[in-house]
């Protein structure tokens, strides 16, 4: 578990080093997961290169183990921006109404970009149609 979550810290940092060196308009760690991602197919696609160079815990489904493990305690990471909002009760009292209608009409925004994008790639990608 501890080789598993160094490598997945080490690459959310280095995807954090180059959000930064180059300026690219995309967070660290997305950066990082894409990363993660191209390693894990480069893992998988020379299985048996990869368990001659890389560590036991890396090729052995350790890794994923750790990636579920985290995922199972994500919750935990909203505690402190939940203590963060009891702590400014005023401001949320002050604002509330705006804050509601905000995170309505961006909700319903995202969602209808994401049903938009996925028609559009469903129509592309439907067999027997010139794109």
């Amino acid at each position: 578990m501890i080789v598993g979550l160094t490598l997945i810290l080490a690459i959310q940092l280095l995807g954090e080093v180059l959000a930064r060196v180059t300026g690219i308009p995309v967070p660290g760690p997305v950066i990082g997961m894409g990363l993660l991602l191209v390693f894990l197919a480069v893992r998988d696609r020379f299985a048996q290169g990869a368990a001659r160079i890389l560590p036991r815990p890396l090729v052995d489904g350790q890794l994923e183990g750790t990636g579920r493990g985290l995922l199972a305690n994500l919750s935990l990471m909203f505690v402190p921006a939940g203590a963060g909002i009891v702590g400014r009760l005023d401001v949320l009292a002050a604002n509330g109404t705006a804050l509601a209608v905000i995170v309505v009409v961006s909700t319903l925004t995202t969602l209808a970009a994401t049903a938009f994008t996925f028609v559009w790639v469903a129509r592309r990608l439907r067999p027997g149609e010139g794109a």
